[in-house]
Parts: C-alpha cells; structure tokens; sequence
C-alpha cells in the first residue's frame, strides 16, 4: 500500500515547475526542504534546458516512478550565465560542467548523495542504482515485486534456504493473474529451479545467452519478450554499478 504525502509535501510539489512527467525541477531555495521528505531522492544536475538520449532515459525512470511514494526524481538546471541560476548547488555538490548530466541518489540518513557511475546512462541502469542503493523498488519492465524480493534473498541463501524460497514463489505463481503476470511469474520459478539444479553459474550463463539473442535479428514481439526475461534474470544479480 503507498503512503500518502502529507499536506506540506503535497504544496511544495505543486509550487515546483515540473520537468517533464514524474520530475520536478529544484533550485537553490526548494532543495533541501523537498528532498527531506522523501526516503530516497534522484537527481540530475544538468544544463537549464537538457534534451537528448540522457535526458529521455531520465525522464523514463521519472514516469516509472510516479506511484513510488518514497521515491522523488528531480533536476537541478543549471546555468553559467546572468544570475548563474543554481551555480551554487552544482559548487556545494561538486558537479562541474563537464560532468553534466551529473546523477546523484540522495537516501535519509546518509550524510553524503551517492554517485551514479553507471558504464551506461539508461532507464534500466538508473532504476537498478536506486533499488541497491536507497532499498526502494522501482522495477524493470517485466519484472513484479513480490518475485522480486524474493529473487534478491535467493541471490544470497544456501541451497536449503533457495528451496524454502522456491516454494514461496511457486505459491505466489498460482495466485498469478492475466498473461503477462502469470508468464512472469513462470520466468522467476524456473529460473529459481535451474539455479537449484545446476549451480550459482546459471544464472551468469543465462545472462549472456539471453543477450546474444538480442543482439541478432529477431522480431520486435520477440525483442520484447527477451528483454523481460533479461530484467528478471537481473534480478538474481547483484546489482554492480
């Protein structure tokens, strides 16, 4: 069940211009009041005005993300002209120009933003950084919560521990609903089974067999199914960014 945002969080949200949907553009007077009130707050430090590959990936995360109650993606535009609008954010995190766009994962408690030093700048990578970082799901396209909670215990259990939790998901599978839930739901028992049949390294195997695959000619239908299979074997992964 999500939370509800309180009055004040709600009247600061709607007093922010909005950059682009599910992202909400600080400055320096709105930062530290808005981000104390979420769990776990992304943020891209970048040009006033940001377009391109980047910018669309990290506005897919932000529509991704919008009935996440403990998760605020934001941006911070900065500019290097007339009133040098926000300067003094990018200064007091140390992002320089050069860095744009600079994505840092602020998470209560912690003193100082995590780095996103991801090799790739997309949605999928973004989304993972968030999850092993501030403990707040935000999941792949394809993927379900519930299996994936369990798909993370699994990573790390010994063999009679991964039996006790295959059993878990395959009483979640039959309460499965509609096609693409119960298929998903199929995809993380049987990858559970196989890790429990043949070893640690499946997963790893399976990983790089999924990705030959879509690096050949197949259909967009069949592109598409791959890559669901993909992000549930991730989930069996630890995260490494």
């Amino acid at each position: 069940m999500f939370k509800l945002l309180t009055p004040v969080s709600l009247a600061l949200l709607f007093a922010l211009h909005v950059q682009g949907k599910g992202s909400v553009s600080l400055d320096s007077y709105t930062f530290d009041k808005v981000i104390s009130k979420f769990k776990a707050t992304l943020v891209k430090f970048d040009i006033a005005y940001p377009y391109g590959a980047k910018h669309d990936e990290f506005l897919k995360v932000a529509e991704a993300s919008h009935l996440q109650s403990d998760l605020l993606i934001a941006d911070v535009g900065v500019k290097d002209y007339g009133d040098n609008e926000n300067a003094d954010l990018a200064k007091k995190f140390e992002v320089k120009k050069e860095d744009y766009p600079a994505v840092k994962l602020f998470v209560q408690g912690k003193d100082a933003p995590i780095d996103f030093k991801g090799k790739d700048f997309n949605a999928d990578e973004l989304k993972k950084f968030i999850r092993s970082n501030s403990g707040v799901y935000i999941g792949l396209p394809g993927c379900l919560e519930k299996f994936d909670a369990i798909a993370i215990k699994f990573a790390s259990s010994d063999v009679a521990q991964r039996k006790v939790l295959l059993r878990e998901a395959e009483d979640l599978w039959d309460k499965a609903t509609g096609k693409s839930e119960q298929k998903a739901a199929e995809t993380y028992v049987k990858t559970m089974r196989r890790v429990i049949e043949k070893g640690e390294e499946f997963v790893a195997n399976e990983v790089k067999r999924v990705q030959n695959l879509l690096g050949g000619k197949i259909s967009k239908e069949k592109k598409e199914e791959i890559s669901v299979r993909l992000n549930i074997l991730n989930s069996f992964q630890k995260d490494e960014l």
